[in-house]
């Protein structure tokens, strides 16, 4: 069901990762962020688009995690943009042979005959260094960032003062590393102009979790920091999103931490202290 973030501004959550789709309402149609997870989930968001008198006008892939670049048929023959990054990294995952079959793998077991991967990726690439979305809406600054995966992007809906994080400042997730380069630079990058931001925004739609104000954003940014750091620096991680903390059913974000944990340690030749 889709619930009012702003006046023009609305949210669709899917179920199982708590997945964030934005949409917000333009002159000529809506312009739809990271529509997800299940078939019954994107149908449910047509429906609900449907009873609003709203077409799709455009889309937006906020980065090319599975969970981020879906689509649904009855959502329209419309362009579906990301940054020009996001969109080569999926342009080269779709000329795989077995491309079909390595997105399937990532999915988690339990939705993985129910999420519709056919249109998986199919979007254009902005031009290089755009920072205004082209739509017959409001204006929509696009943010690109190094943080946590190829081509990612944050989108501030200016009027509405609404900041659209992708998988950044969740509450429920802890920074989730790329794989390439200087990981820990490149997120503390991404954070450092979402930060710059935080005058202009009052609402915050992480991709998993749940909406925030302007005084969560900014502790979000610190938390987020503060974490980040610790693996850096190879220091014990105190972060009410893993261990006794964590909400029920995200015990498995402690996983997670340990997994990046060991992996910044191999990077830099120590051994790992995950507590």
């Amino acid at each position: 069901m889709l619930r009012h973030v702003t006046q023009h501004v609305l949210l669709h959550r899917s179920d199982l990762l708590r997945n964030n789709t934005v949409v917000v309402r333009g002159r000529s149609g809506v312009l739809l962020v990271d529509p997800g997870i299940t078939s019954a989930e994107l149908a449910c968001l047509v429906a609900d688009l449907r009873d609003l008198g709203e077409t799709v006008a455009v889309g937006f892939a906020t980065h090319p995690d599975w969970d981020h670049a879906l689509w649904h048929p009855d959502l329209g023959e419309v362009p579906r943009l990301a940054t020009a990054r996001c969109a080569a990294f999926l342009r080269d995952l779709r000329a795989k042979p077995d491309w079909q079959s390595r997105v399937v793998e990532g999915l988690p077991p339990e939705i993985a005959d129910r999420t519709p991967t056919e249109l998986f990726g199919l979007v254009t690439g902005l031009p290089d260094g755009t920072t205004r979305l082209p739509w017959d809406g409001p204006a929509v600054r696009v943010v690109e960032h190094p943080a946590h995966a190829t081509g990612h992007a944050a989108l501030l809906v200016e009027e509405a003062r609404v900041l659209v994080a992708g998988d950044m400042l969740s509450d429920v997730l802890v920074p989730m590393l790329g794989d390439d380069g200087d990981p820990v630079s490149a997120y503390l990058t991404g954070l450092d102009l979402l930060e710059a931001l935080v005058d202009d925004v009052d609402v915050v739609v992480p991709g998993h979790g749940s909406v925030g104000t302007a005084e969560q954003l900014r502790a979000r940014l610190a938390l987020d920091r503060t974490y980040v750091e610790a693996l850096r620096d190879g220091r014990p991680v105190d972060d009410p999103r893993i261990g006794a903390s964590a909400e029920p059913g995200w015990e498995w974000v402690a996983d997670l931490h340990d997994a990046q944990v060991r992996s910044i340690a191999a990077r830099e030749g120590r051994t790992p202290r995950t507590h």
